[in-house]
């Protein structure tokens, strides 16, 4: 297939190239740069240099002849979207929204949408969440994720295009930025590799669901299954406290440093933890990396980001 993927400079969306193109695919990539990194990109991409409100997009779609459109371009700061709503929704909404109707008027088939667990649920009812859980939003990230999801259902219902929304938990691992509105695993990584302590928000008994970016990647690459369509949790369905993860991430870093705690985070969710059986069972994708794998191939990368 020939696959355009936007952010795929970034975190999430350069290992989502790299899946695609081991697996035979062409793809090609709109990145703007402002979080990703062009040393993180496949060489094998094509790159474009380009925001999701250019309306070239188009031009793209149709001279890469793209049968497939995997979307991770996003603000993803929460706090951010606290701050600046409108800012948010131009991204989230706007930006989808432009990229899903060039999908239409070229007969796009497939159309996979980066979603988020943690900030659509809210604070939890049950745990885990499952797809049907209410989606009490408690951010404008979260509400922006949200009317995506929803408009991705209208141009599936209204034009028949595949469309996939898909979920994430907590995802970290190699190539994620430090910096700014980080995973908790990045900062600490960067903090241990410097041999600074890590800084525990509040009492560290706040829960997460911590998800390697490579089952994130394949469960992108099941994703371009035409038949794949709905909503889908991706996540492990263990919700594991920042106090035990700093616990694991000392021991793999064999660093004989003892985690500080903090003030809390105003707005944090207390237990955050999703159910991904319905992927399971419709498609097999399950969690294949642990979680004391994935923070020794995490800690390995930001060792050698310092070398």
């Amino acid at each position: 297939m020939n696959i355009l993927v936007t952010g795929g400079a970034g975190f999430i969306g350069s290992h989502i190239v790299n899946t695609y193109i081991e697996a035979g695919h062409s793809v090609s990539v709109i990145d703007n740069l402002s979080s990703g990194r062009l040393q993180f990109l496949n060489p094998k991409a094509k790159f474009y240099d380009m925001d999701i409100l250019d309306p070239k997009i188009t031009e793209v779609l149709k001279s890469e002849k793209i049968n497939a459109i995997n979307h991770h371009a996003a603000q993803i700061s929460v706090s951010e979207s606290l701050t600046n709503p409108l800012l948010d929704a131009n991204s989230n909404i706007i930006g989808t929204l432009q990229l899903l109707q060039s999908a239409v008027s070229l007969e796009v088939e497939k159309f996979i949408f980066a979603s988020t667990g943690g900030a659509i649920y809210g604070e939890q009812i049950y745990f885990p969440a499952s797809e049907d859980h209410p989606c009490l939003p408690l951010s404008p990230y979260g509400i922006s994720k949200l009317s995506a999801e929803n408009y991705l259902s209208f141009f599936s219902k209204q034009f028949g295009l595949s469309t996939t929304a898909l979920r994430y938990s907590n995802v970290f691992g190699p190539h994620q930025n430090p910096q700014g509105e980080a995973g908790v695993v990045a900062i600490f990584c960067e903090r241990l590799v410097k041999d600074k302590v890590p800084i525990i928000c509040g009492n560290g008994e706040q829960t997460r669901d911590f998800i390697s970016v490579r089952d994130v990647a394949q469960a992108n690459l099941i994703a371009l299954d035409h038949t794949c369509t709905g909503t889908f949790n991706v996540a492990t369905g263990e919700e594991t406290s920042i106090n035990s993860l700093a616990e694991c991430l000392l021991r793999v870093s064999s660093k004989k440093i003892v985690a500080n705690h903090g003030s809390s985070r105003q707005g944090d969710q207390r237990r955050s933890v999703i159910d991904y059986k319905k992927f399971h069972e419709g498609f097999g994708w399950q969690p294949e990396v642990s979680l004391e794998q994935g923070l020794v191939e995490t800690y390995s990368f930001f060792q050698n980001q310092t070398t």
